[in-house]
């Protein structure tokens, strides 16, 4: 139930037919016509902007016309008690005390539901997310947009879209020849004492690589490691293998499961860039050119090359791209344009890609590729995930490590947890860099709003659990005809936003949305809670030792909800803190 398109249907309807009888002028569209949560001191349940909205193409003031609707809106609707008009020009609703008691009963009955638009066309989505190569453990860089890449999937599947969770496996190109050759190292290193060249800077010195070694040679007893060249391609394989597990590893700790793992060497193998090449040349988007010198880069030294271009800057990209390297070898970008077409040939209605700060200037190049292969613009949507910074005692902080020269996913599950990081990834939009702060995430206090959110729910499981009651089972009531206070209300009211907040999550693909409204309900909650320690009437459990039923389902409609929230979420919720 959102009260708030209902109550934009009921004013566009008006509106409709005042414009029907000659008395509006409308715009070809209503789309901004809004209906809100007006701030707490106007005392009103919903406001809307129509008057000022159509003010200038009925050449009237917007309070004028505001005047006009009011009376109309009040005379439509017998639950709404009062309307008042707010310069420059809002009308507030105000709704007798029954609206509440029907609204309560109408989402207990939905239950964990509460919140999905039913009237909503349900999409298909291809979420490709963290895709880090096969080369040893995730680290801090990638947890970030692991964590958005779930979530994102998360709100999409709970408002009942179809979803799809994909990591694209880049085992092919230099990167993967440089791993291979470091694993065999690390394998000759075991078994015939040759120490490790730590000064190579083109191999991957890891500590982990003992184990990927240790493994690799105890399950394949029947390889001689005597020459790389004889089993490269097979111990390739192994080394892939030994690191793809590690990763699924790191990412159910997590508590992500990938749907697919694409590989890039099959889609290489496969001749999908050669078709996706030859599709692009027949479409007129591939020609031979060469490429001017990068901005920064010393045009005196930069030798340009005839090379196979993707026309890019035909969708508004700044230089077109190279397919092709002068050694006849695919690009990077080549693959990917073959992956990307491989998404398509799969009929998503759309495809969404959590990429890392690093890689955000790559957006413009393979949504210009997207466009061309699929003759449609917004077909892909590039989410980027922006740099952590980790601080404790507040100081950058880095943990004491073996595994390289960065931080991995298990050291900070291994110091916080997966709640706390799961939750705290997500606490602010994924555009802006985000302070993940040890000594807040293991304070017991409205800092905290994992501690915060979950103490919420801990605090209602605990009236339950003292009545005798279980909180997750289904509430029967034959009378629902309640009363509720301003306090209740005002708690109500941030319920009635749960599906703005779905429904805006979902459109903007956003999920730090919904952490902000938990931590704004759980808030109200918390200050709700505290005024039973002087007042007894605001006391969930009375002097007989029982709870009234309007208090119950009030208490379970809030965890409700909160319980939503945080399975989207993927963390848990405690009945005991």
């Amino acid at each position: 139930m959102n009260i708030f398109e209902q109550y934009l249907d009921k004013i566009k309807k008006i509106v409709l037919d005042q414009a029907k009888n000659g008395k509006l002028v409308l715009p070809e569209k209503l789309d901004g016509i809004t209906a809100e949560l007006p701030p707490e001191k106007f005392n009103s349940d919903i406001s809307t902007n129509v008057a000022m909205f159509l003010s200038k193409l009925n050449n009237k003031p917007p309070l004028e016309l505001a005047k006009l609707l009011a009376k109309l809106i009040k005379e439509s609707d017998d639950l709404i008690d009062d309307i008042t008009i707010v310069k420059p020009g809002f009308i507030n609703i105000k709704f007798k005390p029954v609206f509440w008691t029907n609204f309560v009963q109408s989402i207990i009955k939905v239950s964990d539901n509460y919140g999905i638009n039913s009237n909503e066309n349900k999409k298909n989505y291809l979420i490709e997310f963290v895709s880090a190569n096969p080369t040893g453990p995730l680290h801090v860089g990638h947890c970030r947009g692991a964590v958005l890449g779930d979530v994102i999937g998360n709100v999409l599947s709970f408002n009942k879209h179809k979803v799809t969770k994909e990591y694209y496996v880049n085992d092919y190109g230099n990167q993967i020849v440089n791993f291979t050759k470091s694993v065999y190292l690390r394998i000759r290193e075991n078994l015939f004492k040759e120490p490790f060249p730590l000064d190579n800077d083109d191999l991957y010195p890891g500590d982990y690589l003992i184990s990927f070694a240790q493994n690799i040679i105890s399950a394949n007893k029947d390889i001689n490691f005597e020459d790389f060249d004889k089993i490269a391609e097979k111990l390739t394989e192994l080394s892939i293998d030994e690191a793809l597990k590690l990763i699924k590893n790191n990412l159910n700790i997590l508590g992500i499961n990938h749907d697919n793992f694409v590989s890039e060497k099959k889609i290489v193998n496969n001749q999908e860039v050669e078709k996706v090449v030859d599709y692009l040349q027949k479409t007129k988007f591939v020609y031979k050119g060469k490429i001017k010198a990068p901005v920064g880069k010393d045009n005196d030294k930069w030798v340009e090359r005839e090379q196979l271009l993707f026309r890019s800057t035909d969708f508004g990209d700044d230089k077109d791209r190279a397919l092709q390297k002068t050694d006849g070898s695919w690009t990077y970008f080549a693959s990917d344009v073959a992956y990307h077409k491989n998404k398509l040939d799969r009929n998503f209605d759309f495809l969404i890609n959590i990429l890392g700060a690093d890689h955000s200037g790559y957006i413009k190049r393979i949504s210009s590729s997207v466009d061309a292969l699929s003759n449609s613009k917004g077909k892909l949507i590039c989410k980027v995930s922006q740099l952590v910074k980790l601080i404790k005692d507040k100081k950058p902080f880095k943990m004491s490590k073996r595994k390289g020269d960065y931080i991995t996913v298990d050291d900070l599950i291994n110091e916080v947890g997966k709640d706390a990081t799961r939750f705290i990834m997500l606490n602010r939009s994924s555009d802006v860099e985000l302070d993940f702060d040890f000594d807040n995430v293991i304070e017991k206090s409205k800092d905290n709003p994992l501690f915060y959110v979950q103490y919420c729910y801990a605090r209602i499981a605990s009236v339950f659990r003292h009545i005798d009651k279980d909180l997750n089972s289904e509430i029967k009531i034959n009378n629902y005809d309640f009363k509720y206070s301003i306090d209740e209300i005002n708690i109500l009211k941030k319920i009635s936003e749960w599906p703005k907040c779905i429904d805006v999550t979902t459109n903007k693909l956003e999920p730090h949305r919904i952490l902000a409204y938990l931590y704004d309900l759980a808030s109200l909650f918390h200050s709700y809670w505290n005024l039973g320690k002087d007042d007894p009437d605001k006391r969930f459990i009375n002097d007989q030792k029982k709870i009234n039923d309007d208090k119950l389902v009030f208490l379970k409609i809030i965890s409700n909800v909160i319980k939503s929230g945080m399975n989207i979420v993927g963390v848990s919720t405690p009945e005991k803190m």
